[in-house]
């Protein structure tokens, strides 16, 4: 039996390519953010709105890429290459599917965004850019299964290099068609819409033509008759993506949620929320990746069979992400000025107010660090043994039915403000990550255990 040892470098070997990958997918979207400020504050501010719309969405397509990966790890520790090829190819369908269900959602976003009591002007803007950005959903959706297949075959350098290569076409494309250099025409936020389509494709492009030419994976010939439709394997996906995509936008939600909250309070406050937010999702991405790797090693060691390896592979991952939980909290407790400085310009008069805000929500953060962590992880986990439906209801239950509530309370009810209202999300996510440990630990992993040794 391999020694806790081997199982945490497989756990780094594998997780490093797809921390790398989460966090260029961050520096895309911190790109946007950037370019489109530069060209103005209420395209900014049409654009950010319209960003977490279309982010909403996507992430109900991705609970199925992210189902595909414990299915095909299971299947290829079993050697079953046909299983991998029809979950995966199923899997494709259902992005396929779902994305064509959903352009309606972009091409009236205009309408909707005046219904939820946006401004005429940011709905207008807003709808332009996701009139065009809605046609990236597709290559989204494609490349999260592309990203679940390939994690799961160990195969995670590629994704790191697709996603690098969409942060450099992504940022040139910005460059020229938003603000018209190189003889291309001005297009503004159409331009910003226009880089994320061509980024995704772009990512999603390299995924597939890896996953088809790739001397190792041409056996599994995902595309040849990829018409043919396969109803036992698009519902074992199905079954095991819905309750996925649920939990990841009742997490959305949560955090969502906040931003209205903290919007309630004051602009100053906001500003210092956006910036927390921004550094906590960057360290979030490690345990992303982490969870992820998870996902693999778990699931391989139960397609195999191996109790003691499902066990020493769960903590294996936990071992790292408990170390990039301690790094954080120190860097957030003991520089915290210089982590919220670092987004504010020098002269602006506002930046004392600001940091001073945002040194009380990075120190919330420092415990924000070990719940997120927690519940991320155990979701990893879980969906390693393929238990998606029952930690759905634990993350209902945990973000809306007390984080939420918690974070008003918390926020305005007791007056403790921003504190207050990251408190609150302390509290739903600590809940999440709580009950779903136990549910791996003292439940579901149990019982595979159990199977395993009898």
């Amino acid at each position: 039996m391999a020694p806790l040892s081997h199982h945490l470098r497989a756990t780094l070997t594998l997780g490093l390519p797809l921390i790398g990958g989460m966090v260029a997918q961050a520096a895309i979207q911190l790109t946007d953010t950037v370019m489109v400020g530069w060209y103005g504050v209420i395209e900014l501010a049409a654009v950010a709105l319209a960003s977490a719309y279309f982010h909403t969405i996507m992430i109900v397509g991705l609970g199925f890429g992210l189902a595909v990966t414990p299915l095909v790890a299971a299947a290829a520790t079993n050697g079953d290459r046909t299983q991998v090829r029809r979950v995966t190819r199923m899997g494709l369908w259902i992005a396929l599917i779902f994305s064509a269900a959903v352009m309606p959602l972009f091409w009236f976003s205009g309408a909707i965004l005046l219904a939820l009591g946006q401004e005429a002007e940011i709905a207008r803007i807003g709808q332009d850019y996701l009139r065009i950005a809605g046609w990236a959903i597709a290559p989204a959706v494609l490349l999260g299964v592309f990203r679940g297949y390939l994690s799961a075959l160990e195969h995670t350098r590629i994704v790191l290099w697709a996603t690098l290569a969409g942060v450099v076409l992504n940022a040139g494309l910005n460059w020229v068609l938003i603000f018209g250099n190189l003889g291309f025409p001005e297009l503004g936020v159409r331009g910003a819409a226009i880089a994320s389509v061509g980024t995704q494709a772009l990512i999603c492009a390299i995924l597939a033509a890896y996953s088809g030419l790739q001397r190792e994976l041409r056996a599994d010939t995902l595309f040849l008759r990829f018409w043919r439709p396969d109803r036992e394997a698009m519902g074992e996906v199905f079954r095991l993506g819905w309750p996925i995509s649920l939990t990841l936008l009742s997490e959305t939600g949560l955090f969502i949620a906040t931003n209205i909250m903290m919007g309630w309070i004051g602009p100053n406050e906001l500003a210092a929320h956006g910036i927390a937010i921004q550094i906590a999702s960057l360290t979030f991405m490690v345990h992303i990746g982490l969870s992820q790797a998870a996902t693999v090693r778990v699931g391989r060691a139960r397609g195999g069979a191996d109790p003691l390896a499902l066990r020493r592979a769960s903590i294996a991952a936990l071992i790292w992400s408990g170390a990039m939980v301690v790094a954080t909290m120190t860097a957030f407790l003991a520089l915290p000025e210089l982590l919220i400085g670092a987004f504010l310009d020098p002269a602006d008069p506002l930046r004392p107010v600001i940091i001073g805000i945002g040194v009380g929500l990075l120190a919330v953060a420092a415990l924000f660090q070990l719940a997120d962590a927690a519940q991320v992880m155990a979701l990893g986990l879980l969906r390693g043994v393929q238990d998606t439906r029952v930690p759905m209801i634990y993350a209902v239950v945990s973000y809306w039915g007390v984080g939420v509530p918690a974070a008003y309370v918390f926020g305005f009810v007791l007056g403790w403000g921003g504190q207050g209202i990251w408190l609150g999300l302390v509290v739903g996510l600590a809940l999440a990550g709580a009950t779903m440990m136990t549910r791996f630990w003292r439940g579901q992993a149990r019982v595979e255990l159990r199977a395993m040794a009898g």
